[in-house]
């Protein structure tokens, strides 16, 4: 049965599709079937926020909605919409949002990311048999265990004899992972405070140097190191080239190079608060960035999205020198 949307005004339609947050929403239940909690780690909003804009929605006969247990599941649906109201939806989202075959960018493409770590969360919801288990197993493993055992133990994958650069290191966070695996961690960055509070975390481990210096103009001696990585670097860095040109300086043949940072964002504000050269990268930008400066290989993964987290989402990129 169609929904008495058709008795609203073209006003207060309009109204309903005001808010742009609103919009974002309608275009996440159109795909799917959510919860308000759902839908609140997608569009980044407190359910108290989320809440009261779904309630419009559905007072506005934009939404139909079901119950399942303690929640409440939201959905739109193109067919049940009263005919005037289904061509202003397709109107608006057609205008405001990208088409079929256009790529999604900025907050659309983030919540496009969200929603997907939101789904495979789902996969491992309690309700059903196997989701029980996994999510029980998960859990229990966690408390027994920690979080951080997967993948400090995949990291053993390490060839253990290998020299390490971690440029940019800041604080010591990627060196604290490889210093147990390896020979020997090069923790290089620009700033005495940094170094100062790495060397303060990393004080029990005798296999990390730490040394200051531009990563244009890196304190490492050529082809002497197995693996060079770069962690929320790159997007500070004004000559990508010349930084790119140092590592593979500095690489062995065979040697790579890891770069993990933020995909092609429009979030403007960063620019000014955070002191980012860089909105992010594409996978082409980088592949142009890494082959310019002698890299092989180069593969770019976008990384999955936590959903409680509120930046853009990541990739990571390899590249390598040629073996001969």
């Amino acid at each position: 049965m169609k929904n008495p949307i058709g008795t609203k005004t073209l006003s207060a339609h309009l109204t309903d599709l005001s808010e742009p947050v609103r919009i974002r929403i309608l275009r996440l239940l159109e795909r799917e079937e959510l919860s308000v909690g759902e839908v609140a780690s997608v569009v980044q909003l407190p359910q108290s926020t989320v809440s009261r804009h779904l309630k419009m929605l559905a007072d506005g006969s934009w939404l139909a909605k079901r119950t399942e247990g303690t929640a409440t599941l939201y959905r739109l649906v193109l067919d049940d919409l009263e005919r005037g109201a289904a061509a202003l939806w397709v109107t608006v989202r057609d205008q405001l949002l990208p088409g079929s075959g256009s790529p999604e960018s900025g907050e659309l493409a983030e919540d496009t990311r969200r929603l997907a770590s939101v789904l495979a969360e789902r996969r491992t919801d309690s309700q059903s048999f196997f989701g029980r288990v996994a999510g029980q197993w998960d859990d229990l493993r966690n408390e027994l265990f920690g979080d951080r055992f997967t993948l400090s133990g995949l990291l053993a994958l390490i060839p253990h004899d290998w020299t390490v650069a971690d440029l940019g290191c800041g604080t010591g966070n990627a060196a604290e992972y490889f210093a147990p695996l390896v020979k020997r961690v090069m923790a290089v960055d620009q700033s005495p405070p940094m170094l100062k509070a790495a060397r303060k975390r990393l004080a029990g481990h005798s296999n990390i140097s730490f040394l200051r210096g531009e990563l244009n103009n890196l304190p490492i001696d050529d082809a002497s190191v197995d693996a060079a990585v770069m962690v929320l670097v790159l997007h500070h860095i004004d000559d990508l080239a010349g930084a790119c040109s140092e590592v593979r300086r500095i690489l062995r043949p065979g040697g790579v190079f890891l770069a993990i940072d933020m995909v092609e964002h429009d979030r403007q504000l960063y620019r000014h608060t955070m002191g980012h050269r860089w909105l992010g990268f594409s996978d082409k930008q980088m592949t142009t960035l890494l082959t310019s400066a002698g890299l092989i290989d180069p593969r770019f993964i976008v990384l999955p999205s936590d959903p409680g987290a509120r930046g853009p989402g990541l990739f990571a990129c390899t590249a390598f020198v040629p073996a001969t």
